[in-house]
């Protein structure tokens, strides 16, 4: 199985990649953007004290800040830092960034628990507010990972058509976690690219929906 690292001593495959276009859409949507500043702001409000609880969990588990920032590509390819509880022993943020893998001694024991829930994700809703982000959109890979993939799968520039998401079509397919091999990548940036070409208020409503079966039952998180 080829993982990131392996994929990466690759020679790409001549391909005819095309630009991505500035508008699209989704990116554009009033509606949209009405909706991700509503729900976030009151999913802050609401959610408070258990951003509280687990920072204090996160900062008492492990020597660290708490929240773990690293650069990912938003909207026409524009760099943001994404938020998240960090989960981790390393802030890893260069040139070779590893994933996360099944058992991996980077993960802290608070850590753990909150990439197996998604609650490390939840400072997200700040990146959302601000405009980085959407609640549904292409998930945003680490620079480093962008450049490996761009080279590797056809279109894959395609993505930055929209704001990334906090989840998105392929995660609820099933294309979250750890790149193991090509068809990974390439089932996810598939995906990616369908929802925005397809895209709707409705179908975003139905993958948040979707996105709670994922979160609770999902062997891909850890």
């Amino acid at each position: 199985m080829q993982t990131v690292e392996a994929l990466s001593g690759q020679r790409p495959a001549p391909m005819s990649r095309k630009r991505p276009r500035t508008v699209s859409r989704v990116a554009v949507s009033p509606i949209k953007r009405v909706f991700d500043i509503a729900v976030a702001g009151f999913a802050i409000l609401f959610l408070l004290p258990a951003l509280i609880l687990i920072a204090i969990a996160v900062k008492l588990d492990s020597k660290g800040p708490v929240i773990f920032k690293q650069r990912r590509s938003g909207l026409n390819g524009r760099h943001f830092h994404i938020y998240k509880f960090r989960s981790m022993t390393v802030m890893e943020d260069g040139d070779v960034v590893s994933q996360a893998k099944a058992t991996d001694r980077r993960v802290t024991r608070i850590g753990s628990i909150l990439r197996r829930t998604s609650l490390d994700e939840l400072p997200q809703f700040f990146n959302i507010l601000k405009g980085d982000m959407s609640f549904v959109g292409p998930r945003p890979h680490a620079l480093s990972h962008d450049k490996i993939f761009s080279e590797q799968v056809d279109n894959y520039d395609l993505r930055f058509l929209a704001k990334p998401g906090l989840t998105g079509l392929a995660q609820v397919r099933g294309f979250r976690g750890e790149i193991r091999d090509a068809s990974d990548i390439e089932n996810r940036v598939e995906s990616d690219i369908e929802y925005i070409e397809t895209w709707s208020f409705a179908q975003d409503v139905k993958i948040m929906l979707g996105t709670v079966r994922v979160v609770l039952g999902d062997e891909n998180a850890y």
